[in-house]
């Protein structure tokens, strides 16, 4: 009681009232834009969720944003909301953790209908590392290398990352980089590619497992572009995509915690020697 006292004597009540009055704000005024949809003729379209409107809005209102330009903004929105956002982001991911858990029961007939295809699919989220990771060290990323290419850093690795080393480690800040990348390019990106996959040799069921990568936004815009393309089997699509989505979201977590995270540990060790990278301190590595 007498912490709470304390607390908030020294405004964190204020702190909290004042981040989650912007938040609510911030989920009204996107949840009033609304999901946008912007054509691009034969090529297909792009789907732009109220999300991406959200962080906009959310990152515009910030003391390192707008509040450069508008000194009044520095007044919205400071540092200490800042901060108590960065904690409250892992208290949030234990919601959808729980979410995750109880979306497995009632999708194991679905899991098991689909076969050992989209079992053997998590191995190509690998790719994110093997190919991202030496690059990422090449250009000077150092640890941070290792959680922005461990998977696509949606919510679950966002989560995980943040629990083992802490959302403001540099694995933390590098997860949460390529989450945000994601969540901004990312439906712009998937829905295009939706679009244009259609037109190759590849088999819509194929493209539809595809597009279930663990994020619900991209999952969204690469199915719905690519049923759109391929409307004969638009509900054979979008089912395809969603379990497969169900399946990444849930054995995804597996993939980075006993594999992803472990090999991109024992790679960013021989990178650096390969590059020359001395690090500023030294790091306990995955086992």
């Amino acid at each position: 009681m007498e912490e709470n006292v304390l607390s908030m004597k020294n405004g964190r009540a204020e702190i909290f009232i004042k981040l989650f009055s912007m938040l609510i704000v911030i989920g009204i005024i996107a949840e009033g834009i609304g999901a946008k949809i912007i054509l691009l003729g034969s090529v297909g379209k792009v789907v732009l969720l109220p999300m991406l409107f959200a962080m906009i809005i959310a990152g515009a209102i910030t003391p390192h944003a707008l509040g450069q330009i508008i000194p009044a903004l520095k007044n919205i929105c400071d540092d200490r909301e800042i901060e108590l956002a960065e904690q409250i982001v892992m208290y949030s991911l234990l919601f959808l953790g729980v979410k995750l858990g109880a979306s497995a029961g009632p999708n194991v007939g679905k899991v098991a209908e689909a076969g050992p295809a989209l079992l053997l699919q998590e191995f190509g989220n690998l790719g994110t590392m093997l190919i991202g990771l030496p690059i990422a060290i090449a250009l000077g990323m150092k640890r941070g290398a290792v959680g922005a290419t461990v998977s696509i850093c949606r919510e679950p690795t966002l989560g995980l990352i943040g629990e083992k080393y802490g959302i403001n480690s540099p694995e933390g800040l590098g997860v949460m980089g390529t989450y945000m990348t994601g969540t901004v390019f990312g439906t712009i990106f998937f829905g295009l590619l939706g679009s244009l996959a259609a037109n190759t040799s590849i088999h819509p069921y194929a493209l539809a497992m595809a597009s279930g990568m663990g994020s619900g936004s991209m999952m969204t815009a690469a199915s719905q572009s690519l049923a759109a393309s391929v409307p004969g089997m638009q509900d054979e699509i979008l089912a395809y995509a969603a379990t497969s989505n169900i399946m990444t979201s849930i054995t995804g977590l597996y993939m980075v915690l006993f594999v992803s995270l472990p090999l991109a540990n024992k790679l960013y060790a021989f990178y650096t020697k390969i590059f020359g990278i001395k690090e500023d301190s030294k790091k306990e590595e995955v086992k």
